[in-house]
């Protein structure tokens, strides 16, 4: 996988104040392509399955908020509404709408509360193991909840950003942690996952506080709501060797109109680089209409 000979410009726009970045793969005549990335991820990681679609799209990349190269929020807790607010704005600021979004993770989660949001604005929507509905999201415990979050947060505060001696170090640890990249991914997405600090050791990106989420977000009742209102096609890709609680799984398949459901072999949560020949396949034919 070569990912040196095509490389994207770099953009940036503004939401709630951020500066958030985007990486834009050029072809601007073409109809548009908006990727999405997941929790901990960026733009970047995109690189190979953008490499397959950028001469048939004009295809974005956003670094979600404090992810990245985008802006890191203060006094934020990193919600869904955020995340939304932001990919409402780059749209409507670039003039993407009608889109075609193709999203992973909380990508996915994102990419589907936008397009039920606006279902007139969407024209096709794929969701890579997408966060779905987790056990116990509607806990009426609010003392719980939110004890748990300031607990968190105090906890994040006095955290120390880990630090890794050499670039190899890091990506060995995401090999690690995604046994299923070649070494070859795992040196690219590190290059663009970190920072090299002042004292030539690397850290990764993106802020610390996103792994502290609001206690209080969309509700089970509402995120359904949402999903019903999508009118776009929809294809849902999970992995064999995936999370649990993915879009599609646990009867949450029957809450989208139009969906085309496909399950990838010998992959796991990072499906669009564990077997992106398979990903980019079934992509394609979902786009050209020769799958419903």
């Amino acid at each position: 996988m070569q990912t040196d000979h095509v490389r994207p410009s770099s953009h940036s726009y503004f939401s709630h104040r951020l500066r958030l970045h985007y990486l834009d793969w050029g072809n601007n005549d073409a109809a548009p392509l908006l990727l999405i990335h997941g929790i901990h991820d960026h733009g970047r990681s995109w690189d190979w399955f953008a490499q397959s679609f950028q001469k048939d799209y004009h295809i974005i990349v956003p670094d979600l908020r404090g992810h990245g190269d985008s802006d890191w929020a203060i006094g934020s807790s990193y919600t869904l509404i955020d995340y939304v607010y932001d990919i409402a704005q780059l749209i409507r600021q670039l003039d993407l709408a009608p889109i075609t979004i193709v999203s992973h993770s909380l990508g996915g989660t994102i990419a589907a509360i936008y397009s039920g949001l606006y279902p007139s604005l969407v024209d096709k929507l794929v969701i890579i193991e997408g966060v779905g509905l987790y056990p116990g999201l509607n806990t009426p415990n609010p003392s719980q909840k939110i004890r748990y979050w300031i607990d968190a947060g105090r906890s994040l505060s006095g955290r120390t950003v880990r630090k890794y001696p050499t670039i190899e170090s890091a990506y060995q640890r995401m090999h690690e942690t995604n046994p299923h990249l070649s070494t070859e991914q795992a040196r690219h997405l590190s290059m663009h996952a970190s920072n090299q600090n002042e004292d030539g050791t690397f850290s990764w990106k993106f802020d610390n506080y996103t792994r502290n989420p609001s206690p209080y977000e969309i509700s089970h009742d509402d995120m359904v709501a949402l999903w019903q209102s999508i009118t776009a096609r929809v294809l849902i890709i999970n992995s064999a060797d995936g999370y649990p609680h993915r879009i599609g799984q646990d009867g949450t398949n029957a809450h989208f109109r139009q969906r085309t459901e496909i399950e990838i072999q010998d992959a796991g949560h990072w499906a669009h680089h564990d077997q992106l020949d398979a990903v980019v396949k079934t992509t394609v034919s979902f786009l050209e209409g020769t799958i419903d």
